[in-house]
């Protein structure tokens, strides 16, 4: 259907039609906007979008989620007529809203792209498969904080002068915690856009990773649950020539990743070390459950997400770890402990100096 839909209609077609559906579905908005709220024209908006993207090709659905967060943004959120947003619960709603629309337009575009690829039943079932996680993963990791967001604001602005410095103060650490949850869904798509570009180049400079792991766990202090964390390494560690952002983020995805599936008092260990042949080894093992071991073999892959677990996730979090630690000419490797836990071995190679031979050079 979606292909008889591309060769029927020209790209400017596309335009034409994608621009006009959101006109009319706006305009038929505006004409009930006494009976429904600009929060539900948000999501007929959405769906509309959706639809688009099922059919069109990328840069029309672009337009048309953009269009459709303007059109909203002007006739239906209050005060109505101006681009200007008066109230912060609306400022995060639009925000939100823009978010949601780009990458579900986005998401839906390339699930469709795969779709039409598959040449067998196997790729196929693949790719429902796939449709489905993703799906499953925009319903509950951007929904979730998205809600807790606007349910915070919302007791914030209508029950200000009943709440107590302490709840308010509990109600910002909500919307604290869910924006920056929301932000490490958002950063882990554009992070998996960025590695499957195929353009993402290592910057390389002198790293110091005592000081490189210490700023992951401070960064993940609230993430812990009274998980203890042991940190060793190597005395008189070197300094390494690597990529200090794409490090961070390997360390960040493990770190996190173990935090949320080990239960409760399971130990967090983080080793670093340097090799004979001047490897930066980075070791981040957990006394957990492990992982079962038919699974192993599939915990990097894209989407994919262990049976039987309860924590939510969009499966991109290893599977960023792996793109990452190769694009800087490494390694990693999963096993489980022989008694209890995993351990995720990271093997790269690097320049090493030390303190002295840098001052020197300098």
């Amino acid at each position: 259907m979606s292909n008889f839909l591309l060769h029927k209609y020209t790209k400017k077609r596309q335009y034409i039609v994608s621009i006009s559906l959101i006109l009319s579905v706006a305009g038929l908005c505006y004409a009930l906007s006494d009976f429904i709220e600009y929060k539900v024209v948000a999501f007929l908006l959405l769906v509309l979008v959706s639809l688009i993207a099922m059919f069109f090709d990328i840069a029309p659905v672009v337009v048309a989620a953009c269009l459709s967060a303007v059109v909203w943004n002007y006739f239906f959120i209050p005060p109505r007529f101006t681009f200007a947003i008066q109230s912060t619960e609306n400022v995060l709603l639009f925000s939100m809203y823009f978010i949601v629309a780009m990458v579900n337009a986005v998401l839906t575009y390339k699930i469709r792209e795969i779709e039409k690829e598959a040449n067998r039943q196997t790729v196929r079932e693949n790719t429902l498969k796939l449709y489905d996680t993703l799906l499953n993963s925009l319903s509950h990791e951007l929904r979730t904080p998205i809600a807790t967001i606007i349910g915070a604001t919302d007791t914030l602005q209508e029950e200000k002068q009943k709440l107590s410095e302490a709840q308010s103060a509990e109600l910002l650490s909500e919307i604290s915690k869910a924006s920056i949850r929301l932000n490490r869904q958002v950063g882990n798509l554009l992070n998996m856009s960025r590695l499957e570009s195929g353009f993402l180049q290592p910057k390389k400079d002198w790293c110091d990773i005592n000081e490189l792991i210490y700023d992951v766990l401070n960064q993940l202090k609230d993430s812990f649950n009274h998980k203890p964390v042991e940190v060793h390494i190597k005395e008189n560690l070197p300094l390494f020539k690597l990529d200090y952002g794409l490090l961070e983020q390997v360390l960040h995805n493990l770190v996190y990743n173990a935090a949320v599936y080990i239960p409760k008092y399971a130990v967090i260990s983080i080793h670093a070390s340097v090799s004979k042949d001047n490897h930066l080894i980075l070791i981040v093992e957990d006394t957990g459950n492990g992982f079962p071991e038919d699974e192993i073999a599939h915990v990097f892959e894209k989407f994919y997400r262990l049976k039987n677990t309860q924590a939510g996730g969009t499966g991109l979090g290893l599977s960023i770890v792996k793109g990452f630690v190769e694009a800087m000419d490494g390694t990693i490797r999963l096993e489980n402990g022989e008694d209890y836990g995993a351990r995720f071995t990271i093997d790269i190679p690097a320049e090493i100096a030390h303190v002295n031979d840098i001052r020197h050079e300098s």
